[in-house]
């Protein structure tokens, strides 16, 4: 391909995505690396190494939207860089490429929105799930499951040392039920084709490493228009446990009080000395009938979670992920 028929694309950020994107950028004949953009050439380095010799390079943002004039604009950096980096690029005349978040807020993604129809350019976010094979079989299978659909989704991280130093910068800019959440929740809305109407949740700060306004772990819910309901939950640090316990139980509560409900791993059935008859489809239209009760969760020797989504019907249909 000629160069005048590259897509040249300015790479804003050097970091774990920024560098697979800039990667895939140069292996691409139809693109063109017009720059990588950071702050200081030292946060570029180890990927300005693994580019082809001669890969432009630029400290300034806004000065290298002017100088360069990139037809499109691969953002990477922390999420409240994004809006104002967006901005400045679709203002430019950049196509552009952002990692999720696309905005801190739903009044600055409308104002995105809006400015790339105004400015006829793509405004595209990084849904990575939309593309992976795994999450897409996932969605296909939960929309066999029937109406409403009960979803729990988790993804906890447990990091060390380097990693955690990692959360710890990402954090200030994020929480992680934001960071990750919003994957969760568009497959949460994929599977069910219906319409978020409420959303509520809560965050906490599990350790004084963090700004006294700052989180690393939350949990949300999401009640759709078809009356599923979603739930999520994530939180990053060492004291996030790796090991996931799981309880899922139907019970009628006149022959088996909550009190007695014991705890068990996923790979273990009920307790023999609980008689728990399970539901069918018919038990929901039977005010009389068995209630449902479909209840995950992971507890661990330090009482905090790892990764594991459930899914569930009406219908008592149920898998794990």
């Amino acid at each position: 391909m000629s160069k005048e028929n590259k897509i040249r694309v300015l790479v804003v950020g050097a970091g774990n995505m920024g560098r697979s994107h800039a990667l895939a950028y140069a292996a691409i004949p139809e693109f063109e690396i017009a720059a990588i953009c950071t702050r200081k050439p030292e946060s570029r380095a180890k990927l300005m190494a693994e580019l082809p010799a001669g890969t432009p390079e630029a400290n300034d943002y806004a000065r290298a939207l002017e100088e360069l004039k990139p037809d499109a604009v691969c953002i990477s950096t922390y999420p409240d860089t994004h809006y104002p980096f967006a901005k400045l690029a679709l203002e430019a005349g950049c196509h552009v490429f952002t990692e999720k978040p696309l905005a801190e807020s739903a009044e600055q993604c409308k104002e995105l929105v809006d400015l790339a129809r105004l400015q006829g350019k793509a405004l595209v976010v990084g849904y990575i799930l939309r593309q992976h094979p795994s999450w897409i079989k996932f969605v296909e299978v939960a929309k066999t499951l029937g109406k409403p659909l009960v979803m729990r989704m988790n993804l906890n991280q447990q990091s060390y040392g380097k990693n955690w130093e990692t959360h710890k910068s990402l954090l200030s800019s994020i929480s992680p039920i934001v960071d990750c959440g919003v994957h969760y929740v568009d497959v949460m809305c994929q599977m069910t084709g219906a319409k978020p109407l409420r959303v509520s949740g809560l965050g906490a700060q599990l350790t004084d490493e963090l700004p006294a306004d700052k989180i690393n772990y939350g949990h949300l819910q999401v009640t759709f228009e078809d009356g599923s309901v979603g739930w999520y939950e994530a939180g990053w640090g060492p004291m996030m446990s790796e090991t996931p316990f799981l309880l899922r139980m139907w019970w009628d509560p006149k022959e088996v009080p909550a009190s007695s409900l014991l705890m068990h791993p996923p790979a273990e059935n009920p307790p023999p000395s609980m008689p728990i008859p399970r539901p069918n489809a018919s038990s929901f239209t039977d005010p009389a009938g068995m209630r449902l009760a479909n209840w995950s969760r992971r507890m661990s020797t330090s009482n905090w979670m790892t990764n594991r989504t459930t899914m569930s019907s009406a219908g008592g249909n149920s898998f794990s992920f």
